[in-house]
């Protein structure tokens, strides 16, 4: 699980610094495998090598809001909807976080290390597999 810290200014011109939450979890990620043709690393690696941004760049995008979620207070779950996932979309700290992630120099490894947070801690190594120094440019 990724805890992310961002700092925004919500659309009351108020400046807000939250804690946002990033996680999928092993069955979520054997979903997406399957649905893979040739399976995730391949597929991304695919999208690297082709350096496709758009596809790249929607893929990111489907990650980020699909690992979104609310931690209970107790730590015994971990709450996802559309909903929630179409919330967060919807403030600047979405935006913030895109554009941390998606613009600079080192946005390979930003995006990589993002991923990697997300991910269960002994399938992160999976992530090593895809060259993320072929990543096309970035956004910004």
């Amino acid at each position: 699980m990724l805890k992310k810290t961002i700092n925004f200014t919500d659309y009351n011109g108020e400046k807000r610094t939250e804690d946002f939450y990033f996680n999928l979890n092993k069955a979520e990620l054997m979903e997406m495998e399957l649905r893979a043709d040739g399976g995730l690393s391949a597929t991304l690696q695919k999208m690297v090598n082709q350096r496709d941004r758009n596809k790249l760049m929607d893929w990111f995008k489907d990650i980020i809001l699909m690992s979104y979620g609310e931690k209970t207070d107790d730590g015994r779950r971990f709450v996802k909807s559309e909903e929630l996932s179409k919330e967060f979309s919807q403030t600047e700290a979405y935006t913030e976080l895109f554009m941390e992630l998606l613009s600079g120099d080192d946005t390979a490894t930003r995006m990589a290390d993002f991923i990697k947070g997300v991910l269960p801690a002994d399938m992160a190594a999976e992530m090593d597999k895809v060259d993320i120094n072929s990543l096309p440019g970035t956004v910004g």
